[in-house]
């Protein structure tokens, strides 16, 4: 039986999740990967952009205009918030599957959008028809859908981390407090002030206080699995190291519970999640680097009676790339973990 072959173009290719991107498809056994799209490098090798992949990938970027007449089965759309929406107001009548990985269509409305974005939204249908591209929670909507919202990277973290517990209905309202951090690639490619070698190397501070916009996004998903509004206090922050997220959630619950309760619920929920590990203890962002593994330590702590989850992942990949190709997988009927099998690095 003759393996299907199923031809994908990556829209950005000059950022880390593009170029990350660009790696798990090129080793995916279902996939070829018809183009790669930069308009400020078109005509470079792709491995002269990024050389470790030399002899590997060298073929010319196009630009994305290519994608206009092209026959394709996937598109990912490595873009910035704000230009995604454009490209997928542009190609939705092609008939091929979309994967988002910007924030444009995450949200519940273009209003909501607008609010947390500060831009107006210019393909408010999108909405309609996007599904959430969280493979661990809402894996059958996305097999049907032909535009998938990739989640962010703190929010894949953080509402991995309580999940089991929204589910069950166990949670306190506005009792949630996340903790998080990153590392310096969940700053895009682009050097600014803030990622300047010298304002970050041995340091660590806080940003967006009160204000990120993944706060909404966590917020709307907690909801979802509620089926309540929910309202969480959420504070990102800047860590000296090249990648890796490292959410650590605070709630109270509605019933007291032990260690073992608590254990059980975790691992019912994520038993045949293949990419969610429930750890005995707390993970490090060095346990799921270069992965897609989520690890997930729940914690009952009987002197607060609050439940502490400590949440670990790769941000260019389960908080992106690899989530994409999650999504992918789903999307094409194939199995889901297909190609997306590497074992973390470590050190």
């Amino acid at each position: 039986m003759t393996k299907q072959i199923y031809k994908v173009a990556i829209i950005g290719a000059s950022g880390f999740t593009g170029s990350e991107l660009a790696r798990l498809l090129s080793q995916h056994p279902n996939v070829e990967i018809s183009h790669i799209t930069s308009e400020s490098h078109a005509g470079k090798a792709f491995s002269a952009l990024h050389p470790q992949f030399s002899g590997i990938i060298d073929q010319k970027l196009d630009r994305a205009s290519i994608i206009d007449e092209a026959e394709l089965d996937v598109l990912f759309l490595a873009l910035p918030h704000g230009v995604s929406m454009d490209f997928v107001k542009k190609w939705h009548h092609k008939g091929c599957k979309i994967i988002d990985l910007s924030g444009d269509f995450r949200l519940s409305s273009p209003e909501v959008y607008q609010n947390w974005y500060n831009k107006e939204h210019v393909f408010t249908e999108g909405f309609e028809n996007a599904t959430y591209g969280q493979p661990e929670l809402f894996a059958e909507q996305i097999k049907k859908s032909n535009l998938v919202a990739n989640p962010g990277c703190y929010p894949t973290a953080s509402i991995l981390s309580l999940a089991p517990l929204f589910a069950e209905n166990m949670i306190q309202n506005h009792s949630v407090v996340i903790d998080a951090k990153s590392g310096l690639t969940g700053a895009g490619v682009k050097a600014s002030e803030t990622t300047h070698f010298s304002n970050v190397n041995e340091n660590f501070k806080a940003y967006g206080v009160g204000t990120h916009r993944h706060t909404i996004e966590i917020e709307e998903q907690f909801s979802c699995l509620s089926d309540g509004e929910v309202q969480v206090q959420f504070t990102p922050h800047l860590l000296p190291v090249d990648r890796g997220i490292l959410a650590t959630s605070y709630a109270k619950t509605k019933k007291l519970t032990t260690q073992e309760e608590l254990t059980k619920l975790y691992e019912g929920f994520y038993q045949d999640k293949p990419f969610v590990r429930i750890k005995t203890s707390p993970p490090s962002i060095k346990d799921v680097r270069g992965s897609h593994y989520c690890d997930i330590f729940p914690f009952w702590d009987k002197r607060t009676e609050r439940v502490i989850a400590i949440a670990a992942i790769d941000n260019l990949l389960k908080g992106a790339a690899s989530q994409a190709v999650h999504n992918m997988n789903l999307m094409l009927g194939l199995e889901e973990t297909t190609g997306l099998n590497q074992i973390p690095l470590r050190p």
